[in-house]
């Protein structure tokens, strides 16, 4: 193993260490699998104690990015992508503008999958999207809506077939919970408002545009399901 190096930084030991250690993994190309140095040789080739490395060892495992392994020692692994992201996101601690750039990037998210549903979809997942629609019991913010909607829209992730997309669903569930329980009023303000004017688009709606394969016609009711958030999201950016 060549020598690593630690210079006088405003960041700490640790972070430095941990930096150090993602590029040698990039810079000696290493593979999952690939078994890592052990603590003490990390140590003393960078010459800081086994504390700060086992820490900064600590924060990868976090990640998913090494992991011990029984007469093997630290390994590489595939980490998840949204794991670190997870354990970070926690809503009422964080900046209404950060909750509404994720319920943004949610809403762009959920619009530009449209195609790999209307390529992937099959009379299984119909069927499934319809015991969702059915759940409902009324349009409010009442507990068998709120589970009817995640189901409804967790399976549209799910129809994309991919581990990725389905993954960040289940990561901004709680973040969609948070903003509409902080928001209520508000919400059901602009929602009464739309199905006044029958301008309301709900999951019997949009299942009805998967039912007749009409792509173009669902992408713009999803676009007007989701109007709500955009009117939270453009609400919060005048006000900056």
């Amino acid at each position: 193993m060549e020598q690593l190096k630690i210079v006088k930084q405003a960041s700490t030991l640790v972070d430095q260490v941990e930096n150090e250690l993602l590029n040698y993994f990039t810079e000696h190309n290493l593979k999952l699998g690939d078994s890592l140095p052990s603590e003490m040789e990390l140590a003393e080739q960078l010459g800081v104690t086994r504390s700060v490395v086992r820490e900064a060892l600590s924060r990868l495992k976090m990640m998913g990015i090494v992991e011990s392994r029984t007469r093997r020692g630290m390994i590489l692994t595939e980490p998840s992508i949204f794991g670190g992201m997870k354990r970070a996101i926690c809503p009422n601690i964080m900046s209404d503008k950060s909750l509404l750039n994720l319920l943004g990037f949610r809403v762009a998210l959920e619009i530009g999958i449209v195609p790999f549903i209307f390529s992937n979809i099959t009379p299984e997942d119909i069927a499934d999207l319809e015991k969702a629609v059915n759940m409902e019991v009324a349009l409010g913010d009442n507990i068998y809506a709120n589970i009817s909607e995640h189901k409804f829209h967790s399976k549209l992730y799910e129809i994309t077939r991919n581990s990725t997309i389905m993954q960040f669903q289940e990561l901004i569930y709680p973040v969609m919970e948070f903003v509409k329980s902080k928001l209520k009023e508000y919400v059901t303000l602009i929602n009464n408002d739309l199905e006044s004017r029958g301008e309301l688009v709900t999951h019997a709606d949009l299942l009805k545009y998967i039912k007749d394969n009409d792509q173009e016609g669902y992408r713009n009711a999803i676009e007007k399901h989701f109007f709500v958030y955009r009117e939270l999201i453009r609400t919060n950016n005048l006000k900056q």
